[in-house]
């Protein structure tokens, strides 16, 4: 095979687990299983409100745990040279917890909230290895491609599974199930299905860069923690990186309190499930083209300033939740969200992989999501907050703005050459 081809092998398998990941993150965390665990609360005796905010404080405490180990993992990942290894392990916990999703019985929400940790945990801990292999087998100047790239596989399987569930849960008689009680657990367990299968490309055909430098547990694991404190020091020596970071983690958490509360909101103001999830689906298949447009957009304008146009269009998004009554307005939205999403994400990701030492691209991918995650607590713990505060959640969609503004101005600071160079040493 030649070497173009062989490239072309590992960027598609590479990209596919994007195809593979993202059927979590559209029925999992977007479409279906927030309006079904609000369900389950409320038949547990949670209020409407109570239950929304419990969905926000849940999500947060996946995200906490996911921030504290992830650096030390992301060390130990290059000090062994298995970052796929870490894939699979954080993957496959992953998979368990959303197959086990199906046994959720009616007014069970604490079983719900820990499953949905426990597949979010395994989501978010496989992206940390998962990217940290973007800048490790990119060529030059494949970056930004590559990572839209995957997005836009990532909306268009996400996007088809997403499609398929909606069908079960619209017709679950038609395809065999008693209800659409069923047909959503079904749904979810299909989810961990599809990230297996389709996960396996990546374990077969792309390469482990790095190679091990130690061979047991107790030395990867000092070697990690050692490191890690390594890391926060050497981050600073990245002027530029330091200022993306901090303007990634305060617009990044916007952009993520919307993903995990949106179908929540718009079941809590009365909208359907099959309208939740008929939304969704126009996200991903808008997300899509967006997504690729956005990257090609960034060969002519750069990353940083496609950033800042998906951060106004958030803005906007934001003001105009508050008034959301309908399921139209919902999908005008949804459609809306769609057209940025994937765009700001990965070109957020390309970004930093362009400014960090390859070298270190684990160890310093893991400081990137877990500190993302870090901060992207404070979003969702503010948007419980303030539903529970008011009786009702339009005011935590206002309270949203802020993130893309600060971020917005943060960003505008960065100078992404100056950056690039500082990586290159």
């Amino acid at each position: 095979m030649s070497e173009s081809k062989e490239y072309n092998k590992i960027v598609r398998s590479w990209c596919m687990y994007d195809w593979a990941n993202s059927a979590f993150a559209t029925t999992m965390m977007a479409a279906m299983f927030p309006p079904f665990f609000r369900s389950v609360a409320m038949d547990a005796g949670l209020s409407s409100p109570g239950a929304t905010a419990a969905w926000a404080y849940i999500t947060a405490a996946a995200l906490f745990i996911v921030a504290v180990s992830a650096p030390v993992l992301g060390a130990m990942a290059d000090y062994m040279g298995r970052r796929k290894a870490f894939v699979g392990i954080f993957a496959g916990f992953g998979i368990v917890c959303t197959c086990a999703a199906l046994f959720i019985g009616n007014d069970t929400w604490i079983l719900a909230g820990l499953l949905f940790m426990g597949g979010n945990i395994g989501f978010a801990g496989a992206n940390v290895f998962y990217e940290s292999l973007l800048p490790l087998i990119a060529k030059e100047g494949d970056v930004d491609r590559i990572s839209a790239r995957g997005y836009a596989m990532g909306y268009l399987g996400g996007g088809i599974l997403l499609v398929i569930n909606a069908l079960w849960v619209t017709f679950p008689q038609k395809f065999g199930m008693p209800d659409v009680g069923m047909a959503v657990r079904i749904s979810f367990f299909s989810v961990g299905i599809w990230w297996g299968v389709f996960s396996i490309p990546l374990f077969r055909n792309v390469p482990e860069p790095g190679k091990a430098v130690g061979n047991t547990i107790r030395i990867p694991i000092r070697e990690g923690i050692s490191r890690i404190i390594l890391t926060f020091r050497d981050v600073r020596r990245y002027k530029q990186l330091v200022i993306f970071l901090a303007a990634f983690w305060i617009y990044n958490d916007g952009i993520g309190t919307i993903i995990k509360m949106a179908t929540a909101f718009g079941s809590e103001i009365g909208i359907g499930m099959k309208h939740l999830i008929g939304a969704l689906v126009l996200t991903q298949f808008v997300g899509m083209p967006c997504a690729i447009g956005f990257g090609a957009l960034a060969d002519r304008i750069g990353a940083k300033a496609c950033i800042l146009i998906t951060l106004g269009v958030y803005t906007i998004i934001c003001v105009a939740g508050y008034f959301m009554s309908t399921p139209l307005h919902f999908y005008i939205l949804a459609g809306l969200v769609g057209t940025v999403q994937g765009g700001s994400q990965a070109l957020s990701r390309s970004l930093y992989a362009s400014m960090v030492p390859v070298e270190k691209a684990s160890e310093f991918f893991g400081f990137f999501s877990s500190s993302a995650k870090m901060a992207g607590i404070v979003g969702p713990v503010v948007f419980g907050l303030v539903s529970q505060v008011f009786g009702e959640s339009r005011l935590s969609i206002v309270s949203l703005i802020i993130f893309f503004i600060v971020g917005a101005i943060l960003l505008w600071k960065v100078d992404v050459q100056e950056g690039i160079k500082s990586a290159k040493g």
